[in-house]
């Protein structure tokens, strides 16, 4: 069997199948299983080829996504119904979640930090090593388990801090990666929500998701600040001058829900408004890339102030990624109001430019 080969329409549909059996029979004591998938998704457009090889990850890796996802939700939640507590949401039935108590422990002594100055704190290996245990402890050893049974149909246990996502996984979780962004929040949210003692914070709160998942708005705010800098007070789709702008995704957060610094740009309300959930056609893909190489470093310095994770090859792949998974779905991408373009076999020569 050529192992290079993408899975076939029979092996995603399987794939999709399995995942949909573990949502719905698996054990989900803790949020930390939703955590797994997200994190493994992320990684596998990250990192991951458009074939069907084997994936190989650290368990490192997967802790240092933990801390990322888990760093917002270690901070007080208290905007639900007025008179409603104060406090850190509880994400296991049991005692509060090992990960989060450890967060909650380091961010007191570095109160206000994000996640990209922790990690030059000389506390932070500690942390990550700490939390590394705990994912390869808990929910590596048991996210496979569902329906009375274990199908290790996502990955393998290779070695020492090492997990290898199976031939076609890394595939599948890149092809199907919004889905399973979708399906992990929604039961994310589920759970705490179902969790009697986060009542008394959560109230009537309909902000949760954005709580949990999304870029504050004082960092957007920021990072505006210094994109006005950086590119000047025009839009980056029209070219026009900006009295308010709005930050964009130029990959759309609805289709990568990752805050890279490298992926906003400035944007009239009303040309955000209009490419919505959409990709921008090649001319602004050109443009976008060609940005990325020329001024990364400043762009690096605004969104490490603004508390962003700074990382321009990642980004690239991901945009990579992005625009070669719209042409395998024959999409459209946005050009201007009501007008667009079909996402062609052009568009992936816009990404053979050098970064450096």
């Amino acid at each position: 069997m050529d192992r290079t080969a993408p899975p076939s329409a029979e092996a995603q549909l399987t794939f999709l199948a399995k995942l949909q059996r573990l949502f719905a029979e698996g054990d989900f004591t803790a949020t930390y299983k939703f955590a797994l998938l997200i994190a493994l998704a992320d990684l596998a457009v990250e990192q991951g080829r458009d074939d069907g090889r084997e994936l190989m990850l650290t368990t490192r890796q997967i802790g240092e996504r933990f801390i990322h996802l888990y760093w917002q939700q270690a901070a007080a939640y208290g905007t639900g119904r007025p008179g409603a507590e104060s406090g850190v949401l509880v994400q296991n039935t049991g005692a509060q979640a090992a990960v989060v108590s450890a967060i909650v422990a380091f961010r007191r002594t570095m109160p206000a930090a994000n996640p990209q100055v922790a990690a030059h704190h000389p506390a932070y290996q500690g942390l990550l090593r700490g939390v590394t245990q705990t994912v390869s402890a808990m929910p590596l050893n048991y996210l496979q388990n569902f329906g009375g049974d274990t199908d290790e149909f996502l990955y393998e246990r290779v070695g020492p801090g090492q997990i290898l996502l199976r031939p076609g996984v890394a595939f599948c979780l890149r092809r199907f990666q919004p889905l399973v962004q979708q399906l992990a929040r929604s039961h994310w949210i589920g759970h705490l929500k179902g969790n009697r003692r986060n009542h008394a914070i959560l109230g009537e709160a309909d902000d949760l998701e954005r709580f949990l998942f999304e870029t504050s708005r004082q960092s957007l705010l920021k990072l505006a600040e210094g994109l006005r800098r950086i590119d000047g007070a025009t839009c980056f789709y029209c070219g026009l001058g900006l009295a308010v702008p709005d930050v964009d995704h130029f990959i759309p957060f609805s289709q990568y829900p990752r805050d890279l610094a490298h992926n906003f740009v400035l944007a009239h309300p009303a040309c955000n408004r209009s490419k919505s959930a959409m990709l921008g056609a090649r001319r602004h893909l050109e443009r976008w890339l060609e940005r990325l190489a020329r001024r990364s470093d400043d762009v690096a310095e605004v969104g490490a102030e603004a508390g962003l994770v700074v990382d321009v090859a990642t980004c690239h792949r991901v945009a990579s990624w992005g625009y070669a998974s719209a042409r395998a779905g024959g999409a459209s991408a946005w050009v201007a109001s009501n007008t667009f373009e079909v996402v062609d076999a052009s568009y992936t020569t816009c990404f053979d430019q050098d970064l450096n």
